[in-house]
């Protein structure tokens, strides 16, 4: 694991910065694939864990979570909008072939949601902060006091090394509402952060890159 601010620190996974998992003190912050979960106990080693809480319920985001809660004994934590998707009581969304692909051979079981999250509620001193369109129930985790923002899908980091440092928008077809998704960038941006971990890409660092990109044409 690398620290990247105060009682926050990035897994390591294959490729580097590729499908990015987090440590919020005790609270882990999304939980890859299913074939995450080896890479993810290993990182982890002793450490208590006593939340798993997911920005958003896609399969590179929740795949992990029912093998990891079962592991460490704790609950998952979700958007109350993406609940039906954790719970498997509703299909993950946007509906197209290429996330059916992915829940397919990428998704992990559903799991009861046991903290539903709502816009305002704290996470390890962390702000829950919905900004839907990528899916119904996403959130961004802030922390004010240093402006560090665990985003998720709601931007990436470039997707590939080459890319890193000009962030863009998720691809719309894995959107549920991108119109909805570029204004709640906006909200993020709102926010000031100083330093933004989205769920693809190295951490951003650069303010005026998140400006340029909310300046842009919603895609």
């Amino acid at each position: 694991m690398q620290q990247i601010a105060e009682d926050v620190w990035q897994l390591i996974g294959w490729p580097r910065d590729f499908l990015n998992v987090y440590l919020i003190g005790d609270v882990l912050i999304d939980s890859g694939t299913r074939w995450a979960k080896w890479r993810i106990r290993r990182q982890l080693g002793r450490r208590v864990i006593r939340l798993i809480a997911l920005t958003h319920v896609h399969p590179d985001h929740q795949g992990s979570a029912r093998a990891l809660c079962e592991e460490y004994e704790v609950p998952l934590a979700c958007h109350e909008a993406d609940v039906p998707y954790m719970e498997g009581r509703a299909p993950m969304l946007p509906r197209n072939r290429l996330l059916e692909l992915g829940a397919r051979f990428l998704a992990g079981p559903p799991v009861p949601v046991g903290r539903v999250l709502r816009d305002g509620d704290e996470v390890a001193g962390f702000r829950v902060v919905h900004t839907p369109g990528h899916t119904p129930g996403h959130v961004v985790y802030f922390r004010a006091a240093d402006r560090v923002a665990i985003a998720g899908d709601l931007g990436r980091n470039g997707f590939v090394p080459w890319q890193y440092g000009r962030p863009s928008e998720p691809p719309a077809f894995f959107s549920v509402d991108p119109a909805l998704n570029h204004r709640s960038l906006r909200r993020l941006l709102e926010l000031r952060p100083r330093l933004v971990c989205f769920g693809h890409g190295p951490p951003l660092t650069d303010p005026g890159a998140l400006e340029k990109l909310v300046a842009s044409e919603p895609m």
